[in-house]
């Protein structure tokens, strides 16, 4: 079952403890964002009100005892994407996401998937489908399927990647 807009919204929204992001591009191409990215590239700079829906949805999930962590496999260089994610991470990290980073420059990948996935509650999976240059085909409800292949890949994600810090900006080389 394909999740769009609102539905995406709400069903995303109705998870009852734990929502994990497994992110495996460069680069993501989200229409909504490119005036942004494209001023972060120009100015280094980034705006983010504090009533922004995404942080404030962050703020509410962790308020009412629900855990939302990503983990993002990159290598290095950065790309320009991957800075301006950073520093938009460094807002969601504020706001309560628990956000981590596998960097595989110097290392082999630990067995994951090259898909990007959204994982609820240890049971849902939405397997997230983007084009070769980042951006968003859609999102697909797996049903009927067995979710501890996806629980295993994130607690792999989660044991080699290290929270996001602000040491990770330094570290673009």
């Amino acid at each position: 079952m394909r999740l769009e807009g609102d539905s995406w919204r709400t069903f995303f929204d109705s998870y009852r403890r734990e929502a994990f992001r497994l992110e495996t591009l460069p680069s993501y191409h989200v229409g909504g964002e490119q005036e942004e990215y494209e001023k972060f590239l120009a100015t280094g700079q980034l705006d983010i009100p504090d009533d922004d829906s995404w942080l404030t949805r962050v703020r509410h999930f962790r308020n009412t005892g629900r855990w939302i962590g990503r983990v993002h496999v990159i290598s290095r260089p950065l790309t320009g994407y991957l800075r301006y994610e950073f520093a938009v991470y460094r807002r969601t990290v504020a706001a309560g996401e628990d956000v981590r980073i596998l960097d595989l420059t110097d290392r082999s990948d630990p067995g994951l998937p090259a898909q990007d996935f959204w994982l609820f509650d240890d049971a849902i999976v939405v397997r997230m489908d983007y084009d070769p240059e980042g951006t968003q085909l859609g999102r697909e409800l797996l049903e009927d399927i067995d979710p501890a292949p996806y629980v295993a890949w994130k607690r792999l994600a989660l044991a080699y990647a290290e929270p996001f810090t602000e040491n990770w900006v330094k570290r673009e080389g």
